[in-house]
């Protein structure tokens, strides 16, 4: 046996459920309540016939959405405890993504069932940014959000930030990084703002006031350093922590490691292949999946492990593959390490920050 297969993977759950789609998002959500009970049981369902055909344990469990605290704190340990009875109980991280206009959430049920880290959407601190981002909640609503929280035990607390939205400036990046860091955040996902085809900030794109490339650069480098002075170690390209506040399961995405997703148009890697379920109800219900061929290659461990500011270290190239870490990697990337975009040296090589804002053209450039 594969030794990769007697691993614990991390088990993704989507929830496809918004009140209101925001305007500049491309994932598959709906604005329907009445699927939800339905939809629960469907996944729950999913859950069993999963967790029968792929017998492995799971270490890392991650709700996302959609917004998953839409289902309600009673559904949402119903699919828990379904984890638990076909994937093992011994979880070192169950995360939750919540919304702060949901206000009935019932913090210390979830926290009871074994749900540890919440992944809360602020997006900003300043509420005419959130009002130009579709948002349906306040800052006051978002700091009653983390009171609550808090107060139920949740101590492992991630806040979403977008960088270089319409009318933010830089005083009020720097007002939502203080916003995040006072209160008590310990993991920080700081996102430049992105345009999807097919949204309807696409749509409306002209008439946005977006930054320019110069400008978008700027904000990321300034909220990057906006968040170290706070002790935020920067540690994935848009994913900042307190020491040992990591997001396990997105690690395993980067590390390139194991992982089954349950839900319209959730991804997996398991058993070394890849594979999804299209973007509607229908295609989970009915399992339908559609194979994306294999994974776990050099090509695609070294594009994976690049966003991570811990890079390719040569121990776990050799961990991986059985073999030093090639010499052409740093040989490709010399330039890159003078120009200050890459670091290279006995440890293994690694982006820096500056690096990161150009990283698809690093990374095609190390892969040849």
């Amino acid at each position: 046996m594969n030794p990769s297969e007697t691993k614990p993977i991390g088990l993704y759950l989507h929830i496809p459920f918004c009140r209101r789609k925001c305007p500049y998002c491309d994932f598959f959500s709906v604005c329907d309540d009445r699927r939800i009970e339905e939809y629960t049981g469907k996944l729950c369902n999913r859950l069993e016939e999963a967790g029968k055909t792929c017998q492995r344990e799971a270490d890392t469990v991650y709700f996302g959405g959609g917004t998953p605290s839409l289902l309600g704190a009673e559904r949402l340990c119903r699919i828990l405890e379904k984890v638990y009875q076909f994937f093992g109980q011994n979880q070192t991280e169950i995360t939750l993504e919540v919304n702060p206009e949901k206000k009935d959430l019932d913090f210390s049920a979830l926290r009871r069932a074994g749900f540890n880290r919440l992944s809360i959407g602020l997006q900003s601190a300043n509420d005419r940014e959130l009002q130009l981002l579709g948002r349906l909640h306040d800052k006051k609503d978002a700091e009653n959000c983390i009171r609550a929280a808090q107060q139920a035990g949740f101590e492992n607390l991630s806040l979403d930030l977008m960088v270089a939205t319409p009318s933010q400036t830089r005083d009020s990046l720097l007002r939502s990084i203080d916003f995040c860091a006072e209160h008590g955040a310990r993991h920080i996902s700081a996102y430049l703002l992105k345009i999807e085809e097919g949204t309807p900030f696409a749509v409306r794109k002209e008439q946005l006031s977006l930054c320019t490339e110069d400008e978008q650069a700027e904000r990321y480098l300034l909220a990057a350093e906006a968040l170290k002075a706070y002790g935020y170690r920067q540690y994935e390209i848009s994913n900042f922590s307190l020491e040992g506040y990591e997001s396990r399961h997105n690690l395993k995405y980067w590390h390139d490691e194991e992982y089954l997703g349950l839900g319209p148009a959730a991804h997996s890697f398991l058993n070394g292949r890849r594979f999804f379920f299209g973007r509607s109800f229908e295609d989970f219900y009915e399992d339908h999946r559609v194979a994306d061929g294999s994974g776990g290659d050099e090509e695609e461990f070294m594009m994976l492990g690049l966003r991570l500011s811990e890079g390719i270290t040569e121990q776990r190239f050799r961990e991986r593959f059985r073999r030093p870490l090639p010499a052409k990697y740093r040989q490709r990337g010399e330039k890159l390490v003078k120009a200050g975009y890459l670091e290279a040296d006995e440890q293994g090589i690694r982006l820096t920050t500056r690096g990161f804002l150009l990283s698809n053209a690093i990374i095609a450039a190390l892969l040849d």
